[in-house]
């Protein structure tokens, strides 16, 4: 749920990105961080095991400008994708405004894909939330791979609901900012809903 805070005139904006472990949601974060100007962002914070999987979360405001003289704020977060650290999941995604769920393409991780999404409905779920009703958008990462699946296959996988998706290869950028423009303008919409 979005905070406004009157005295600073700011709406701060919640986004998550889920999927499975491994699946480039780290790696979205850190390439929109590296692209955005100095002025516009805060710090990033990673926190990872030594096998380099994030342990609990990434965390960047980043300005968009101003709507009605309030400035807006998004708040990037990703989840810890292992199955074991579902806890971490439903914490971080409380309060979410907007969520972008990262699948992997390749052929051998459909299944994480399709667990990690089912996962999600279901934490929302328990906080009485149900996915058609909040922004969401999908990115299939990992293009660039030789063993992906179609895109017609992780349509008919992943995407019942016909939301905005994006093609991305993360760590060169492909589809990032596409994907964050979408859940963007998604979440801006909801808040316009709600004046």
């Amino acid at each position: 749920m979005s905070f406004i805070n009157y005295s600073a005139r700011e709406i701060n904006c919640k986004l998550v990105y889920y999927g499975p472990g491994l699946g480039g949601k780290t790696t979205n974060l850190q390439h929109i961080y590296k692209k955005v100007d100095p002025s516009a962002k805060g710090k990033l914070i990673s926190l990872a095991t030594e096998t380099e999987r994030t342990l609990f979360f990434d965390f960047m405001p980043l300005q968009l400008g101003q709507i009605r003289g309030f400035k807006v704020r998004l708040h990037l977060y990703t989840v810890p994708g292992q199955v074991f650290y579902d806890a971490s999941r439903k914490l971080i995604l409380k309060g979410a405004d907007g969520v972008v769920f990262v699948a992997d393409s390749q052929l051998e991780r459909m299944e994480s894909n399709i667990e990690s999404l089912q996962n999600l409905e279901q934490n929302l779920g328990e906080q009485g939330i149900v996915l058609e009703k909040i922004p969401f958008v999908l990115q299939y990462n990992k293009r660039d791979l030789p063993n992906v699946v179609s895109i017609e296959d992780l349509q008919r996988a992943l995407n019942t609901r016909n939301v905005p998706w994006f093609e991305g290869v993360a760590p060169t950028g492909v589809g990032v900012f596409e994907t964050l423009k979408a859940i963007a303008k998604l979440v801006l919409q909801e808040l316009k809903k709600k004046e």
